[in-house]
């Protein structure tokens, strides 16, 4: 079989992990999550003592974290220096700053770099997940997906996997959302959009194995038609 580079975009909430591992089990492909590398880097800046809110001072140390992802979709992995960061990046205080911290474009770099290393590396394929992997990190990849879904839908999804202390109502999830979107696409360094080759798939009324047949579906047509 030969390799192939998926790409899935979209914002937060639209089922893009979840669609994403499944999908590289199914086909047999290493996944990468990019947002839990950002997430990585600002749990780094603020554990740090960085000021993530002045972009000189994220910027003059964003090179020094070692950060190292896991591929298999089975059991996904990233630490930092060496120490497992699975756990620390879901929360709230980096899901309030990641923004901040991925706007900077000198994290882009660091980051995009390591993207692109990484999938150049995957012998039989990835699927890649984030906000602008088809439009800049893999502009060539395979296949473009770009994941909708309404914010009344994102936020359920989003409020039920968060746990315990950092469990969220709906409305104030929705709100963060809303305010994470704004941030994402307004930036200037590679905003979250969906690239002109990319086929939107709107989640909302879709069931998570829906969406998963529906992706590989769209992956095998590609392989096919080459």
């Amino acid at each position: 079989m030969e390799s192939v580079i998926v790409a899935i975009d979209g914002p937060s909430g639209t089922g893009k992990s979840s669609t994403s591992r499944a999908v590289a089990a199914e086909l047999g492909l290493s996944y990468l999550d990019t947002g839990a590398q950002y997430r990585a880097i600002t749990w780094w800046m603020l554990t740090n003592g960085i000021d993530v809110d002045d972009p000189g001072a994220v910027a003059a140390v964003c090179g020094k974290p070692v950060i190292e992802s896991g591929t298999d979709p089975l059991a996904p992995a990233i630490s930092v220096d060496g120490a497992d960061a699975a756990g620390p990046i879901r929360t709230r205080e980096v899901t309030s700053k990641v923004s901040a911290v991925s706007a900077v474009p000198e994290v882009r770099t660091r980051i995009t770099e390591l993207q692109r290393a990484i999938a150049a590396a995957a012998e039989k394929g990835i699927v890649v997940e984030g906000r602008d992997i088809g439009t800049t990190v893999l502009p060539g990849a395979d296949v473009k997906i770009f994941l909708t879904a309404s914010p009344e839908a994102r936020a359920a999804r989003r409020s039920g996997e968060l746990k315990g202390k950092e469990a969220a109502d709906l409305a104030s999830t929705r709100e963060a959302l809303i305010r994470r979107d704004a941030a994402d696409s307004s930036r200037k360094a590679s905003p979250l959009a969906k690239a002109d080759d990319a086929v939107e798939v709107d989640t909302t009324d879709l069931t998570l194995q829906q969406v998963i047949e529906c992706v590989v579906a769209l992956v095998e047509e590609k392989r096919a038609a080459r």
